[in-house]
């Protein structure tokens, strides 16, 4: 018998109703691939409650890849900070903004190779703007969506990577695109990465806790 998916995924649907990562409110507002290209770029290593304000001040001050190159560094820079590596994102953004315009008509391209070619994209912000940004089935997973896949006993992997491949061949297509979100946020608000929240976990009964040892 496989891993209970179906009830996993229903249940923690039901339980984080309406509370979804700063990506996702991006793509829910406007389904636009480079907004959402940008969203997750921003919200790297950083929390959402400040990725959403920046990415509210960024983007009514500019949308696409022309208007964010008309700004110079430094407000760019302004305007997302406090972002953790703002300095750093700020110029990756803009980088990536030229070559759209540059290389693919100022759209975004929706295969993982040609978003993989980006500098500073990897293999989940490729997988979030192929599922968030073009509505298209991937598997994005970060390290709450790896962390949590193995504690539930869904998969045994050593890295996202591993985690990727297998959930590939496990998790039912129909949950492709809305795993990411809802790990994420699992992730963040219950099944912490040291000591989570297993008497609060809305699916314990489906959870083997493989390497939990602490909890609260």
């Amino acid at each position: 018998m496989g891993f209970p998916f179906d009830k996993v995924v229903s249940t923690l649907q039901r339980y984080y109703k309406g509370d979804v990562p700063s990506v996702t409110k991006v793509a829910n507002k406007k389904r636009d691939p480079y907004l959402v290209l940008v969203g997750c770029i921003l919200s790297l290593r950083t929390k959402d409650e400040v990725t959403d304000k920046a990415a509210e001040r960024l983007f009514r001050r500019a949308r696409n890849p022309r208007e964010i190159l008309t700004l110079p560094v430094t407000e760019l820079e302004r305007l997302i900070y406090p972002v953790g590596f703002y300095r750093t994102k700020a110029r990756t953004i803009q980088e990536i903004s030229k070559t759209i315009l540059e290389k693919y008509n100022g759209e975004v391209p929706e295969t993982m190779d040609e978003l993989l070619s980006f500098k500073g994209v990897g293999r989940k912000t490729a997988n979030i703007v192929i599922t968030e940004g073009f509505n298209k089935a991937g598997i994005a997973v970060d390290t709450h969506v790896h962390r949590i896949s193995n504690r539930l006993g869904a998969v045994k992997t050593r890295n996202p990577y591993e985690t990727e491949d297998a959930l590939r061949n496990v998790l039912p297509r129909k949950y492709w695109k809305i795993y990411n979100m809802l790990l994420v946020t699992h992730g963040k608000r219950t099944c912490t990465p040291l000591s989570p929240f297993c008497s609060r976990c809305p699916i314990y009964a489906f959870c083997k806790r493989v390497g939990v040892t602490r909890s609260r």
